[in-house]
């Protein structure tokens, strides 16, 4: 599209500055591709500003915050070919009527699978060295510990049995990152059979079989009906004596009354980025158990970590301005089946 009057029009919608999104590098490269009608985004869609700048908008980069893009916006935005999500899922964001007006969608959801992934891969390797159990003791007993053994298990990586409950782009990925350790990986998604399971140095299996053979537990499983408390008080009772849970995709996959029972009976541990209750509640025995990690929602994208997104969303403006293939778009069928 040469020259300035054949730009596209472009507008942003969310409730954090820009800066947070996009570095520098990547404000410019979307300067020099578009005709940003406002470096401010847009809280509302629906107000005077709002509807002005969607009369004249190509393209919709949206984000956390940004209101749903429903039937009304869509009829103030006669020219909208793009609708660009600089955060994970766009389920809440658009409807099929955004596919059924031929928009494109994309989201930098494989951006945030990354910084996930990585908490995921930290958290195995601290919960088979028995680190968080190692702090408290050496925090309250102040003496030379040995870590040779602990509760009767060995402690460290060394072909410690991983089970990824979820073929998702993060559970891949975390399948992905365990390839360089001496590790047994073991999988159970329903869309991962033996053969592609393989290709990630992963055993395909059951997931009764993995809660059982598995030391630690990764859930990454989409939150759906079928999928809530799909790890319950039986499966939890499968875990073996001192195996670690980690939960970092969404706290109704867990049934957390079961849970705690398991957890205040110091059987098994848990690394819990995500609970059914966000926060829990401030009585929660979440904060004070010395077997639970807690953190809070902190395994996606933080801080810096966040300009991924704006990196991969000015890509794929970019291809889209020139005509070409989107890498990381949503079809209406993609968005049928997800969460």
């Amino acid at each position: 599209m040469p020259g300035t009057a054949a730009k596209p029009a472009l507008i942003f919608a969310f409730d954090l500055p820009v800066e947070a999104l996009f570095a520098a590098v990547d404000r410019e490269r979307l300067a020099g591709l578009c005709r940003v009608l406002d470096p401010a985004p847009l809280r509302r869609l629906d107000d005077a500003r709002g509807t002005a700048f969607l009369a004249e908008a190509d393209i919709l980069i949206s984000g956390w915050g940004c209101p749903r893009i429903d039937a009304g916006v869509l009829a103030c935005a006669p020219r909208l070919g793009l609708v660009a999500h600089a955060a994970g899922s766009v389920k809440s964001l658009v409807g099929q009527e955004v596919f059924a007006r031929g928009i494109a969608v994309t989201n930098a959801a494989d951006a945030n699978a990354v910084p996930v992934a990585e908490y995921t891969l930290a958290a195995i390797l601290f919960a088979n060295k028995h680190v968080f159990e190692f702090v408290e003791t050496y925090r309250r007993e102040r003496r030379r510990i040995s870590p040779s053994h602990s509760a009767g298990r060995e402690v460290g990586n060394w072909q410690k049995t991983i089970g990824i409950v979820g073929a998702s782009r993060i559970g891949r990925r975390v399948m992905e990152l365990l390839k360089p350790f001496d590790m047994v990986v073991l999988v159970a998604s329903p869309d991962l059979g033996p053969e592609d399971a393989a290709v990630f140095g992963a055993e395909a299996c059951a997931l009764d079989e993995l809660m059982e053979r598995s030391d630690v537990v990764s859930l990454h499983a989409p939150a759906l009906p079928e999928t809530r408390h799909m790890i319950d008080a039986r499966r939890l009772g499968l875990m073996r004596d001192g195996a670690t849970l980690i939960n970092t995709a969404r706290g109704a996959l867990v049934d957390e009354a079961a849970l705690l029972k398991e957890l205040t009976s110091g059987r098994i541990n848990a690394v819990l980025d995500v609970t059914e209750l966000e926060p829990p509640e401030p009585q929660s025995p979440l904060y004070d158990l010395p077997n639970v990690l807690l953190t809070p929602h902190l395994a996606g994208a933080v801080g810096d970590e966040r300009h991924r997104f704006g990196r991969l969303i000015a890509g794929e403006v970019e291809r889209f301005v020139n005509g070409e293939p989107l890498r990381h778009a949503i079809t209406a069928e993609m968005f049928a089946r997800q969460a």
